[in-house]
């Protein structure tokens, strides 16, 4: 069920972009401003509307931590602002003063990056605020661009339909020429990612959407020593016009997009599926957003209105999928079919004779841990991973008691008490990810990827909420 809980009426032309931070909404606007809400109750910030831009405004995005609002615009700049304050901090220039159509932030906030008419991508250091390299990314204008999870590369989009992928050197990785026939709109990635059993490729999932009406996933790879690899994994045709913009939930179960037809369309990422069809605005929907922390769609209109939409998985567990019959019942009372059942769910065929053999039920699931899924003869090491995740996830879902996993730390799987953001994007306990660099682990724990630094920013948003959740308990 999806049901709209607030529209507001600010904005005095139309709505260009919405963003979420972990407590506020954003939006943006042709009519040169920003305004800034509280996710709590969707009341308007006193500091806002923020104005400062000479024309109107494209795009806006906020930091990871949430500390910061980037917006860019015709006028050829992209201002970012505090997000408690509303002042302005810095205000960067194209080098070449082209309209700016679309801005990003790496996951780590070091690189700021901006797509301009022209064709030129703008990277900038985001601490230092100082231009790393203007470079031709197209001969049609940047109009997309987002970074991957890992903030190692980033995909850019074009009027001409391309969808290119590059480094953060701004070195070409791989081209997809017409991609959307008539040109690419948005893109998005997903915030997860899957690491091959070898351990040496990792899989990305990108959502781009365009002029062609049709909003496509695809599959992006990255294997150690070769060349990366996109791979088309669903064409959704659900709106009947041009799919003007596209957003991926923070479990990445669930892909969004906004239509020239006055539709926005919910899809299952996963099955791509058609779950939800949302009709509620008079004009074309230009903007999806969706909140990294609760259950809230943002869409912006022609209209000049901003909806925001709860929605509601009735019987649908935490990370999207319908519940099967057996999870109804708590883990530890599962028998050893329902065990081999759940394993095939999840994709995890090739343990299912390992756990007849060994007569594993619920139970003595529900207590597997590394060392048992050793001496089970488990010798894969991301097999043992995808295992032990999946199981905590389960376990999760079966009780609102546990901590939820964006909450523990990826190394450790314990509540975090001090969180850092690493130079991947991720969340860890302080204490664990420098005993990890310190070991001279130099890649992510997650991506197997290299750091490009060791500097470790501290997660005040993530930290609130663990301490709000565990009063709550």
């Amino acid at each position: 069920m999806v049901s709209v809980i607030a529209t507001l009426r600010h904005h005095t032309d139309e709505v260009s972009c919405c963003a979420f931070s972990p407590s506020l909404l954003a939006t943006s606007s042709g009519d040169k401003t920003l305004r800034v809400y509280s996710a709590a109750d969707f009341s308007e910030l006193p500091f806002s509307p923020l104005s400062g831009h000479g024309y109107g405004v494209h795009c806006c995005r906020f930091s990871s931590c949430g500390g910061f609002l980037l917006s860019c615009s015709t006028d050829g700049s992209v201002i970012v602002w505090s997000s408690g304050t509303g002042e302005v901090t810095a205000v960067l220039q194209h080098p070449g003063r082209s309209p700016l159509r679309v801005c990003a932030l790496a996951p780590d906030s070091s690189l700021l990056l901006a797509g301009a008419c022209d064709g030129t991508v703008a990277l900038w250091d985001f601490s230092s605020k100082t231009l790393r390299r203007c470079s031709a990314a197209s001969e049609a204008s940047v109009v997309a661009c987002c970074f991957s999870p890992c903030g190692q590369m980033f995909v850019t989009g074009c009027t001409h339909g391309d969808l290119k992928l590059w480094d953060t050197d701004i070195s070409l990785l791989h081209a997809l020429r017409d991609a959307h026939d008539l040109g690419v709109t948005c893109c998005s990635f997903a915030p997860q990612f899957k690491i091959g059993d070898d351990g040496c490729c990792v899989e990305f999932r990108l959502a781009s959407c365009g002029q062609d009406s049709q909003l496509k996933i695809w599959i992006v790879s990255q294997r150690e020593g070769a060349a990366c690899a996109m791979k088309l994994l669903h064409t959704l045709t659900s709106q009947s016009a041009p799919v003007l913009s596209c957003a991926f939930s923070s479990d990445g179960d669930l892909v969004v997009s906004g239509s020239v037809d006055k539709s926005v369309a919910i899809y299952d990422a996963t099955l791509g599926a058609l779950l939800y069809t949302l009709k509620q605005h008079d004009r074309y929907v230009t903007a999806v957003a969706l909140s990294p922390t609760m259950p809230w769609i943002a869409t912006g209109s022609m209209d000049k209105t901003v909806n925001v939409w709860r929605i509601e998985r009735d019987g649908v567990s935490r990370t999207g999928r319908n519940l099967p019959g057996h999870s109804r019942l708590l883990v530890a009372d599962w028998s050893e079919e329902d065990v081999q059942t759940w394993l095939c769910e999840e994709g995890l065929q090739e343990l299912v004779s390992i756990f007849k053999a060994n007569n594993i039920d619920g139970a003595e699931l529900s207590q597997l841990d590394k060392e048992t899924a050793s001496e089970l003869g488990i010798e894969s090491v991301g097999l043992r991973g995808r295992l032990l995740r999946k199981i905590e996830a389960l376990k999760a879902e079966q009780s609102g008691s546990e901590a939820p996993d964006e909450f523990l730390c990826p190394i450790t799987r314990e509540l975090m008490k001090d969180p850092v953001i690493a130079a991947d994007g991720y969340s860890y306990e302080r204490e664990s990810i420098e005993s990890w660099i310190r070991g001279k682990n130099k890649t992510s724990p997650m991506t197997n990827l290299p750091l490009q630094t060791t500097l470790l920013t501290p997660n005040r948003s993530l930290k609130t909420a663990i301490t709000r959740w565990k009063s709550s308990q």
